[in-house]
């Protein structure tokens, strides 16, 4: 009888344990035929087109005293090949980060997302994927400072229902990836922030980049975005300009989209964006404009099928593209019909 009670002491024991702390696996599955014309008309399987296919660990532990620790690892993994997106040297390439929260706020370590990516990667307000502007133009929050290494982000607690706000600093940003050298330990820092609201249908959001390209040069980047939900339709417009010291010109992305529902089951977006100063020169033909169409069907509350369309029109001295390359002025465009699933 004694030993039956201690076997039930420690199964509740461990039982209480395992409770404090969870761990969970999740991901995404996104594959579509797609057909991009560039210089060429190219037909194939894709990957990552309406949502980026990853695997995902995320956890969470409750240390007491209203503190928790969490953590997220997260890989981006290619459905049209079975290849990890983060290359050889970079598995958890979309996310690699441990923090602690509690009411203070909470506190990030790790690879994450930039202040101005986190705005841009988020599908329900912007995205960044390759059938969206905002990747399409090379922006820095679409493209070079999408994610970055060695960040240090600070969550601030809500003091307002659907205000949410963080700071940002990190030792090593943008596409080199560099941490720094003898010569100079902060190429590759960066600072940022961003800012967002959500109530009543109504939302906005800003943020803001400065980060060291090299000895000389800082790359600045802002964002901002406007949206009001009327119910038969959201109507969102914003404003990316990016700069780099030492070029002519600033690299501006002016959009605006609209969201509709038809029932329960089925969403439309449309979009168009005008790109400035693309190339950031004094050229007065680096412009584009870019126009795209979305419909997602939802099957069920993990999966949809999906169809997208953008065409970009180049002025004279730019080759934006849709994932092939295309001569400068040369019109480019793709459209793609997928399945995405979520576990």
């Amino acid at each position: 009888m004694k030993k039956t009670l201690l076997a039930l002491a420690a199964i509740a024991a461990s039982s209480a344990a395992f409770a404090q702390s969870s761990v969970s696996v999740y991901g995404v599955v996104d594959a579509s035929v797609e057909s991009v014309k560039g210089d060429d008309t190219v037909t194939r399987v894709s990957s990552d087109n309406l949502a980026s296919s990853r695997l995902g660990f995320k956890g969470t532990e409750d240390l007491g005293g209203g503190l928790k620790a969490n953590f997220v690892l997260e890989s981006n993994m290619k459905m049209d090949t079975g290849a990890n997106g983060g290359g050889s040297t970079r598995f958890f390439d979309r996310a690699a980060w441990v923090g602690v929260a509690g009411s203070f706020g909470e506190l990030r370590l790790g690879r994450q997302d930039t202040s101005i990516g986190l705005l841009a990667g988020n599908s329900s307000i912007l995205g960044a994927q390759g059938y969206d502007d905002l990747k399409i133009a090379k922006t820095f929050s679409g493209d070079a400072y999408r994610r970055t290494d060695n960040a240090i982000t600070y969550i601030l607690p809500k003091f307002v229902d659907g205000l949410s706000a963080q700071v940002q600093y990190s030792t090593a940003a943008g596409s080199s990836g560099t941490v720094g050298t003898e010569n100079n330990d902060k190429i590759g820092s960066h600072y940022g922030l961003n800012v967002q609201y959500a109530a009543s249908g109504f939302s906005a959001g800003l943020g803001y980049i400065q980060a060291k390209n090299s000895n000389t040069v800082d790359d600045t980047g802002l964002l901002a975005y406007l949206g009001y939900d009327f119910g038969v339709a959201k109507l969102s417009g914003y404003f990316e300009q990016d700069k780099r010291d030492g070029m002519a010109e600033k690299l501006q992305v002016l959009g605006a989209r609209v969201d509709v529902p038809f029932g329960k089951d089925f969403k439309l977006q449309a979009s168009v964006a005008q790109v400035k100063d693309q190339e950031m020169t004094a050229n007065n033909e680096d412009d584009a404009t870019i126009i795209a169409l979305k419909g997602v069907y939802a099957l069920s509350k993990r999966t949809s099928v999906y169809a997208l369309f953008t065409n970009v029109k180049n002025d004279d001295q730019v080759k934006l593209n849709v994932g092939q390359s295309v001569a400068d002025g040369k019109t480019a465009r793709g459209f793609a019909i997928g399945l995405s699933h979520k576990f």
